[in-house]
This record gives C-alpha cells, sequence and structure tokens, in this order.
C-alpha cells in the first residue's frame, strides 16, 4: 500500500498544482476552457483539493499498516472511480474530449484497480493475523 499512496500523492501533488498555477491546463483533459472567472476559481479549487488529498496520501504512506491508511486508500479508491466515471461520462453526454481525456480515464481507472487490490489484500492479511493471534490464544490457555 506504500506504493500505492506515495504514487497517489505525486500524481495528485502535479494535478493540483497544474490547476491552481493553470486553470486553463484543464483544456487539455476535456477541450473546453475554462477562461471564465468562475470556471478558473473551480479548476483553482479543484487543485487544492487534490493538493489535500496528495498530503492525505504522503502521511499515511509511511503507515500503510494502520486503519488511517486503509481509510485514505478507500478515499483514492472513491476518487478515482468517481473520477474516471465523471470523464467517461464527460464524453458521451456533453461531448467534451480533450487529448488528455482518454488518458485521464485510463490512469484513474488503474488507479482504482490498484486500491481495490491493495485494499482486499490487506483486508485478507489482517483476517489471517487475527486468525493467527487467536489461535495463538487459544493454544497458551489449555
Amino acid at each position: 500500500m506504500k506504493s500505492l499512496l506515495t504514487v497517489s500523492a505525486a500524481l495528485e501533488t502535479m494535478a493540483g498544482l497544474g490547476l491552481m498555477v493553470s486553470p486553463s491546463a484543464a483544456a487539455v483533459l476535456f477541450g473546453a476552457s475554462l477562461d471564465t472567472a468562475f470556471g478558473s476559481v473551480v479548476a483553482r479549487i479543484a487543485g487544492a483539493a487534490l493538493l489535500a488529498l496528495a498530503v492525505s496520501c504522503w502521511v499515511a504512506r509511511s503507515d500503510d499498516r494502520s486503519r488511517a491508511a486503509r481509510g485514505v486508500a478507500g478515499g483514492m479508491l472513491a476518487y478515482n472511480a468517481a473520477v474516471a466515471a465523471l470523464l467517461v461520462d464527460a464524453r458521451f453526454r456533453t461531448g467534451l474530449a480533450g487529448v488528455a481525456l482518454w488518458p485521464g480515464v485510463a490512469i484513474h481507472t488503474a488507479m482504482t484497480v490498484w486500491c481495490v487490490v491493495c485494499l482486499l489484500r490487506k483486508a485478507s492479511q489482517t483476517a489471517g493475523t487475527a486468525q493467527h493471534s487467536q489461535r495463538g490464544l487459544a493454544s497458551s490457555a489449555s
């Protein structure tokens, strides 16, 4: 899970800083302009939110066995799945299609799968550790 959270932190930092510094960069993704004052503010707020996700991932990566880290990974699962779905929806419902739209869908889909794999692996390891501990307690009580 440490690698997942480290990569997530790096990706979200780049995307967040990009949106905060140059909101019009989102045009590459959607093929539409954010040149209005409202669009620029919304893009910058989205950039700040991505930076917040990056910080959460960066801090949690060093304690990847904790429940908090699993919570961050679960949050990233929800985020990546939602973004992939929203990008596909934007393409087919509104016709938006920038050069980076499909790579964005692919990246978010891959990150979603990685989150699922990490969470399932940690869940099975946690269950195995709990069963091992219970067996140890039972044998010491005998």
